[in-house]
């Protein structure tokens, strides 16, 4: 273990040096690094889009086979190991830490614009708007998270290495071919992270902005207000970062889930309940007729290339980006779960519970909005989508409150989980990085969104999330192989 923690203490200066650079850039030039930032994903999404595509498809079936098959049964550690967590705890922290932010995000604001603006067929259809949105946060999106962090859970808690990103292409690659692909992996890794917990911090700024400007009037223009709120969440999520991880992340995950939970009843007490939980059970099976057409760029889909890199390639991208961050952080959380209830866990659950948000969120936005004023604000200014969808409802003030703490609570949860993850990387993989080392992680992070902060431009924003993830795409197809090769060697 020494022999793989020591460089990377010395390397720890330059990976924060290249992301404090990148940071700096951005602040300093944002135009000129949006618009290179665009081009070149652009580029590469149109030259790759089917690579994509089926990378990320084939983890979907490789996380379904190793649930189904023999290697189900196996446990990650010794057989009489048992979990470190509760079932709830273990899963409000991965929930959110993959996804809570988002979720708060495009909750309205991407049934409304498919539902306004679909790539095919007549506007206002909400089971096609619905169904497009589940396939973007359900099954591929977990199933990214889910292999990520089976393979480093796998190789830590079973074979013994850390919990680098590296670590399982060191262990079936020896001599100094895995030595040089697990260096590049590991940096690669730190990239994807950082850049794409940044795009989330500037969505989550600008949906809290937009919240504060809803339910208490406060000013929402220029910079300026952005900028606070940012130095606020850099604080709060220090400070939860520097604790230990049976503490501050996993009590604020608990309430965070606990307080999504309550949002969600309550809206779905809001609106027309029977309806909502109609179009949640129609919902598996519009999502089952448009997952392979969809994924395959097949069928009415074959035409709607520019749509499909603008929206479903560009997630799918997304959640690579977020893979070695969940990943290494679901893997430390995970020892002592059967690789079939680990998969059952990590895919499934959250799938269903994010196809239920958007049905009640989405589903109630496309109801009540008879004259398209939440259509057109989810298409023009994506952050207050939900917010205008909330001041149509009873209760306004209260749930725009709500909402704002919760788009706060999972920005903390997931970027102190982000920080903590990024410590553990630089510290060799230790699974208790110093507090230090979390501390400057935490601050490079806040400094990372200040660029999309300013730009306030969602495209610009998802560009730079996914700037990093395109090289990890490589990187998670090797540890995958990885697995498999574990796998079969450990039988």
């Amino acid at each position: 273990m020494p022999s793989t923690r020591e460089p990377w203490t010395r390397r720890f200066g330059p990976a924060i040096g290249a992301c404090g650079a990148v940071a700096a850039t951005g602040v300093l030039a944002p135009d000129a690094v949006a618009q290179t930032v665009l081009a070149a994903v652009a580029a590469v999404l149109a030259a790759l889009d089917g690579v994509f595509m089926a990378a990320t498809s084939a983890l979907l079936l490789i996380a379904a086979w190793i649930a189904l098959g023999r290697h189900g049964r196996r446990r990650l550690g010794p057989d009489d190991a048992r979990p470190e967590f509760s079932t709830f705890a273990w899963v409000s922290m991965l929930f959110a830490a993959g996804m809570g932010s988002g979720l708060m995000f495009w909750g309205v604001a991407e049934p409304v614009t498919h539902a306004a603006a679909p790539p095919f067929g007549t506007p206002g259809d909400p089971r096609l708007a619905l169904a497009i949105t589940n396939v973007h946060w359900g099954l591929h999106a977990w199933a990214i998270y889910g292999v990520a962090a089976l393979v480093l859970g796998y190789f830590h808690f079973c074979r013994g290495t850390d919990y680098l990103p590296g670590a399982p292409i060191r262990a079936v690659t020896p001599g100094r071919l895995g030595r040089a692909l697990g260096a590049v992996a590991d940096l690669v890794g730190v990239l994807a992270i950082a850049f794409g917990v940044a795009g989330s911090v500037g969505m989550g700024v600008l949906q809290i902005r937009s919240g504060l400007g809803a339910a208490f009037d406060v000013p929402a223009d220029g910079a300026g207000p952005s900028l606070a709120i940012l130095a606020v969440l850099v604080v709060a999520y220090t400070a939860s970062a520097v604790t230990r991880l049976d503490r501050g992340i996993k009590w604020l995950s608990t309430i965070n889930v606990v307080i999504a939970i309550g949002f969600l009843l309550l809206l779905l007490a809001y609106g027309d309940t029977l309806a909502r939980l109609g179009e949640f059970a129609a919902s598996f099976a519009d999502y089952g007729a448009v997952l392979v057409p969809m994924s395959t760029m097949s069928g009415p889909w074959a035409d709607t290339s520019s749509w499909l890199h603008e929206w479903t390639l560009a997630y799918f991208i997304w959640w690579v980006a977020w893979a070695p961050f969940v990943g290494v952080f679901v893997a430390r959380i995970s020892r002592g779960r059967t690789l079939r209830e680990f998969v059952v866990a990590v895919v499934l659950i959250p799938t269903v519970f994010s196809m239920l948000w958007f049905t009640v969120l989405g589903g109630t936005a496309i109801a009540i909005d008879a004259d398209g004023a939440i259509a057109t604000t989810a298409v023009a200014d994506p952050p207050r989508a939900l917010f205008a969808m909330l001041q149509a409802l009873p209760g306004a003030a209260v749930s725009s409150a709500v909402a704002v703490v919760l788009v706060f609570l999972f920005l903390v949860t997931s970027v102190d989980s982000a920080a903590y993850v990024l410590g553990m990387i630089t510290s060799g993989g230790d699974a208790n990085p110093p507090a230090g080392r979390k501390l400057a992680w935490g601050v490079v992070l806040g400094l990372l969104g200040v660029g999309p902060v300013v730009s306030g431009r969602v495209d610009v924003i998802k560009a730079i999330a996914i700037v990093g993830a395109i090289p990890f795409t490589l990187v998670l197809g090797l540890q995958t192989a990885a697995l498999l090769v574990a796998l079969r060697r450990d039988r």
